[in-house]
């Protein structure tokens, strides 16, 4: 079908981070599905924008979906944005993506403004991987089987200014108080602020400080200290002597050691092989 649905970034701070072509794009299309019409509405007078608006949220996305298919269906094009950044980045969308995608509909996304990328742009890493969690779960159980997980990796999450607090201490009882983190706050506006330092040093810097605006956090990767192979051999040999089978074993010794899935399993078929 002719008619395209463009997925297009929107300023995360600075009303001025906005590209030429998002803003042709917008004032071409015959319907914009945003978040919030009152702060989408703010963006396109500032640009002289008349396109029309609907709201298009996690709320209401399947049934917006409908709408936005009988437009495109008529060959006119639609614009999908977020508040602020890139759609689908924590974000509205992937119901109305996956409909569209079945029916055919040509979908193009354009680049632009996102709070992730822009934090990392701004810190020093030893390493280009990353892992991006969106917003952490809240309890602190389930936040300790994330950082449980991706401890070995660099861990960018969303967070809010009223459970950061909680978050950090969290992050501290898991990891120790001089956890490396890094938290970037109200990015590209005018009080816009990037703290690099231990985690106990972060808590109370915003103990004392104001704490207000959207936030991105990292957590630096941990050190990864490769366990010796003769005491993983040694466990090994233990589990299988109890009659585990090989596939436990291998849940098990990846349990205990939080090594790499693969070099157990290489070890574990070593040794149930006689190998």
């Amino acid at each position: 079908m002719a008619s395209t649905l463009y997925i297009i970034p929107t300023p995360i701070g600075n009303i001025e981070d906005i590209t030429l072509r998002a803003l042709s794009t917008l004032k071409s299309v015959s319907l914009i599905a945003c978040e919030d019409t009152r702060v989408t509405q703010k963006l396109l007078n500032k640009y002289k924008i008349d396109s029309r608006l609907i709201d298009c949220h996690k709320f209401n996305e399947k049934q917006r979906s409908s709408e936005i298919i009988r437009v495109l269906e008529r060959g006119e094009d639609v614009a999908l944005v977020s508040d602020a950044g890139t759609p689908l980045i924590s974000d509205p969308g992937s119901v109305l993506l996956k409909e569209l995608r079945a029916l055919s509909f040509k979908v193009v996304a354009l680049p632009g403004a996102c709070a992730v990328t822009t934090f990392l742009s701004a810190i020093e890493r030893e390493t280009e991987e990353f892992a991006f969690f969106g917003f952490l779960p809240r309890t602190q159980n389930q936040q300790s089987e994330v950082f449980k997980k991706y401890r070995y990796i660099n861990t960018v999450f969303y967070d809010s200014p009223n459970r950061l607090l909680e978050t950090l201490e969290n992050i501290r009882n898991f990891f120790g108080e001089d956890k490396k983190i890094a938290i970037g706050r109200e990015l590209t506006k005018v009080y816009e602020e990037i703290k690099i330092g231990a985690v106990s040093e972060i808590i109370d810097y915003y103990k004392n400080n104001t704490l207000k605006g959207e936030i991105v956090g990292m957590i630096f990767a941990q050190g990864y200290t490769q366990t010796d192979e003769n005491e993983l051999t040694e466990k090994i040999n233990l589990l299988r002597a109890q009659n585990f089978s090989a596939k436990d074993c291998v849940k098990i010794i990846t349990g205990l050691f939080n090594e790499p899935k693969n070099r157990i399993y290489e070890l574990v078929q070593r040794v149930y092989n006689g190998r």
